[in-house]
């Protein structure tokens, strides 16, 4: 990723979305240092949680963090939770590391996050395995394992992909309850639109590794100022409309180790200017709390004037 800077405040939710490959995972993987290396590195910049920079800290004070102030739901429950350990092992070695509690206290936060996720019979369930549960039981089961420190920030990635719509509704809204009485704050990757429509307070899109159009839901909806925010809205099935195909964006995502000099969305861009091949375009207001990174942007060329 590059150049990637937003805020988020407690209690509200940032949907990153984008085609695969975009650099939404990694933004996340950045945020909390788990990027794989020597693949990829961290090469500057500055990840502020509460004051702290997260990266100006040792790999011993980062494992405290993760899990206590910030953790992780993804998308398949299945690989993330360990086959060969009971549920109710799994919840309470996460608080009996962050939290120190043993004993009685220990089983009663646990079966507390258990009856947080709605997950039914929780002191039977400790006993289970994960091949015990459902789809959607094992991803509260993931959700609960998460939010049994309440972390002051919850990473999402596509947390719902492995789920059945019906499933999906519910998940969705039992995280929003969860997140409204905790105050959490939630940054949500995904590629459904639906999904940001119903759960996200702001909406960042990604291309290429960087953010290229972020603003609230509704104005990013109402209002899409990015040629690619508006591809990906018209690639949405919609029920009103008779179509014998669905929209696509024609091409292919660029070579992130090849990006061209200019916009990298240029060769796909039906609104394509020959400054598009020349200069990565600058990021400018289009309303406030809305900006677009496009030359077709109003602004956008007076601002690259010397």
């Amino acid at each position: 990723m590059d150049g990637v800077s937003f805020t988020l405040h407690a209690g509200e939710t940032l949907a990153l979305v984008g085609e695969s490959g975009s650099g939404k995972s990694v933004t996340c993987l950045s945020l909390v240092r788990l990027v794989p290396e020597p693949a990829g590195r961290i090469v500057g910049g500055r990840v502020l949680l509460e004051g702290e920079d997260l990266l100006q800290k040792s790999s011993a004070e980062m494992r405290r963090v993760r899990g206590k102030k910030i953790a992780m739901v993804l998308q398949d429950p299945l690989t993330s939770l360990n086959p060969a350990l009971t549920i109710g092992t799994q919840v309470r070695e996460v608080v009996r590391l962050h939290q120190g509690l043993r004993g009685t206290p220990l089983r009663e936060r646990v079966l507390e996050a258990l009856r947080r996720l709605r997950i039914p019979a929780p002191e039977t369930r400790l006993r289970h395995y994960s091949h015990q549960f459902s789809g959607g039981m094992r991803q509260r089961v993931s959700s609960a394992i998460a939010l049994s420190c309440t972390p002051r920030l919850l990473i999402a990635d596509e947390p719902t992909t492995a789920l059945d719509v019906t499933i999906q509704a519910q998940y969705l809204e039992l995280l929003k309850e969860v997140q409204a009485s905790a105050g959490v704050a939630v940054i949500l990757v995904t590629h459904d639109f639906g999904i940001v429509a119903a759960i996200a307070d702001r909406v960042a899109v990604m291309y290429a590794g960087r953010i290229v159009e972020m603003g609230s839901t509704l104005q990013v909806f109402d209002n899409p100022s990015h040629p690619y925010t508006r591809a990906l809205l018209r690639c949405l099935p919609d029920v009103g409309l008779k179509r014998e195909q669905l929209v696509e964006i024609g091409g292919q995502p660029p070579d992130l180790a090849r990006l061209p000099q200019g916009c990298p969305f240029a060769p796909r861009c039906p609104e394509r200017q020959p400054i598009c091949d020349e200069t990565y375009p600058p990021t400018v207001p289009v309303a406030s709390g809305h900006i677009a990174s496009c030359w077709a942007v109003p602004g956008a060329k007076a601002r690259a004037s010397p």
